[in-house]
């Protein structure tokens, strides 16, 4: 009789399944929580206001004594952009590798992080030991440098998150996908596989770096004047051939963004970026040199350069704008669901006078495995379970069926949902119960003060506008002191609309004096009466529902 104790495994998504960005996974190990990177998402257009979205950590916070670290695959936003508002809430070690936490500590100190954060150095050889298991690392290829896999060893098997990767054959030094690695760990055991699936619905391969870098020459080499080459500012890879096509062409480069130049110090200073010293001059001497000479690289807030596009496209950036003869280059893949911010920001930049290279197919290729990259990576890891996460439902599903393809079954298969604790037990992998999870919103330095019913406002009021209205009543002798005052804001132009707004106060009035003509009365039930009265009026008149607020005085 086999009286051998199973470890217990647990898996979770606090983020990163079912959306873009919030990376965040947990893996529980006999009751120690290691957290897979900490990342925050743009914002959804229907999130007005908000500045970013990051993940409700809230078991994290009721379990922070079980909290054995925070590990990073890389340093990009969605992998690592929620870690400082974590950080003050647990006080735990975080371990990434070199370049990936240069980025992790310029980002906290951004957010102004007033801890003193522990970070922990690692590179592909390092081993952490843990009471309940032990981690590693193996290197990935991404737009990043440094990123790489995480493997945490248990008894049962290992548990190996990819981060986001891709295989690219001739990927450069700092970039090289350890492939001997992989198959190793996968001939080890593991466990159980949690796989990139951004690009899960694309066949084929993802097109090589080595390719880019020539389209971005030739598109340099054939413009006449400026080049203004928009990237994100931790794409290092696509800021790199930005370099080299700059200096085979014979032009300079002047950064424009607080962030590219954060980056691009990072980067330089690890050795990561290799810029020839005559390439790059500040942006005070963008005058001294001729437009045929220089390469403008911008990115903006978030690292999101289309914004910046537009501003300099309607000649509202501080720094440079758009001129007629300018070659605009969109040298970043752009953020899903910005399709149509896109295609207006290309036709303000027309109107400004420059050409545009999108690049479609060329050099904004992906920085994710394609279809078959991914059942490479499935075959080399030969899990007994896989969990496809990073991305929306559809991707995890068309990656759920690439694992079907590689020969595993449905029942070695789990497509998880945000806060759905997933349990390996009993050679089986199975649904455990609910964890909180969902989404913090960040306004200005509110931290999850903003939730739906702000929203919901938020939304009204961009919608159909508010009416104050404003009544000032003398409570001993029952009567009007002053008002009723109507003021109107995004519902109705005043000057316009002077007969409804005088049939509106009417109404209010009248409401007012039967109310106050009563023994006793209440300033909620005439603000609910108003509320009533006018909603029902200015809907049958515009169609429309303001946001009606009562203010009532008493003198």
């Amino acid at each position: 009789m086999n009286n051998q104790r199973k470890t217990s495994i647990k898996l979770m998504a606090l983020g990163g399944v079912g959306e873009f960005g919030k990376n965040m996974y947990l893996v529980e190990v006999d009751g120690d929580i290691f957290v897979l990177d900490a990342g925050l998402m743009i914002p959804e257009n229907e999130m007005l206001g908000i500045d970013i979205v990051i993940p409700d950590i809230t078991y994290l916070i009721q379990n922070k004594e079980r909290v054995q670290g925070i590990f990073l695959t890389h340093g990009h936003e969605d992998h690592i952009g929620a870690l400082s508002y974590i950080l003050n809430e647990i006080d735990v070690p975080v371990y990434g590798t070199r370049f990936t936490l240069e980025l992790a500590k310029a980002k906290v100190k951004e957010q102004e992080f007033k801890g003193n954060p522990k970070f922990i150095e690692v590179n592909s050889d390092t081993k952490v030991e843990c009471s309940s298991a032990k981690v590693s690392f193996f290197h990935t290829t991404h737009s990043i440098p440094d990123s790489v896999g995480i493997c945490i060893h248990t008894p049962e098997g290992s548990i190996v998150y990819t981060g986001d990767f891709k295989f690219d054959q001739a990927a450069a030094k700092g970039y090289k996908t350890e492939i001997g690695k992989m198959a190793y760990i996968g001939d080890e055991g593991v466990l159980c596989l949690l796989s990139d699936s951004t690009e899960a619905e694309k066949p084929g391969y993802t097109l090589s770096e080595s390719k880019v870098i020539k389209q971005v020459t030739d598109a340099f080499q054939r413009a006449q004047g400026r080049i203004i080459a928009a990237s994100f500012a931790s794409d290092i890879i696509r800021i790199q051939h930005i370099f080299d096509a700059a200096f085979e062409s014979r032009r300079k480069v002047v950064i424009v963004g607080r962030f590219t130049q954060t980056a691009v110090d990072i980067a330089l200073q690890q050795g990561y970026l290799h810029v020839a010293e005559e390439t790059l001059v500040p942006i005070t001497e963008i005058s001294a040199h001729p437009d045929d000479e220089l390469v403008i690289l911008t990115t903006g807030t978030q690292g999101e350069p289309i914004e910046v596009l537009q501003k300099m496209a309607k000649q509202t950036h501080k720094q440079v704008n758009v001129k007629t003869g300018d070659t605009v280059l969109l040298a970043g893949t752009p953020l899903r669901g910005s399709e149509v911010f896109i295609a207006k920001t290309i036709d303000m930049l027309y109107r400004a006078g420059a050409s545009v290279i999108s690049g479609r197919g060329t050099f904004n290729t992906s920085s994710h495995g394609s279809q078959e990259e991914l059942k490479f990576m499935i075959n080399l890891m030969k899990p007994k379970f896989f969990i496809p996460v990073h991305g929306e439902y559809r991707m995890l599903k068309a990656h759920a069926k690439l694992a079907l393809e590689c020969g595993l079954t449905g029942d070695q298969i789990f497509i998880p949902e945000k806060g759905e604790v997933v349990e390996l037990a009993d050679e089986e992998i199975h649904p455990a119960g609910r964890i909180p999870a969902g989404n913090v919103l960040i306004d200005g330095s509110g931290v999850g003060d903003v939730g739906n019913i702000v929203l919901r406002d938020r939304k009204l009021l961009s919608q159909d506008g508010i009416l104050l209205v404003v009544v000032t009543l003398n409570k001993k002798e029952k009567k009007i002191s002053a008002g009723p005052e109507i003021i109107s804001r995004g519902f109705v132009y005043v000057r316009e609309s002077e007969e409804l707004l005088v049939e509106a106060t009417k109404r209010v009035r009248d409401i007012v004096e039967r109310s106050i003509s009563k023994d006793s009365f209440d300033w909620t039930g005439i603000k609910q009466d108003m509320r009533d009265e006018l909603n029902q009026y200015l809907f049958e008149k515009t169609k429309r529902r303001p946001m009606i607020l009562p203010i009532i005085m008493e003198v």
